[in-house]
């Protein structure tokens, strides 16, 4: 087995666009709630947004299949951030 074997997957996060509509409603679906309203952030592992968080309300929605509560903490940081700008 490699090193690498033992890294935790890479989390890219970024802006919500367009072409997301489809995962983000599977998404919600998946975690029972709505879409969350407003600009959204998403995280993305594998090319697979598995959680999105709303910029205007701090709503999120996360796959409840994975182990996401780090990678939302990580949309919630960078939400601070960027609302402090």
């Amino acid at each position: 087995m490699s090193a690498l074997a033992n890294l935790a997957p890479t989390v890219v996060i970024r802006a919500a666009r367009g072409s997301d509509g489809a995962a983000l409603r599977r998404l919600a679906e998946l975690d029972s709630r709505e879409l969350p309203a407003g600009d959204l952030l998403v995280a993305e592992t594998d090319h697979e947004v598995v959680a999105a968080l709303s910029l205007n309300t701090g709503e999120r929605v996360a796959d409840p299949f994975r182990r996401t509560a780090d990678v939302v903490d990580l949309l919630a940081y960078r939400a601070r951030r960027l609302r402090r700008r």
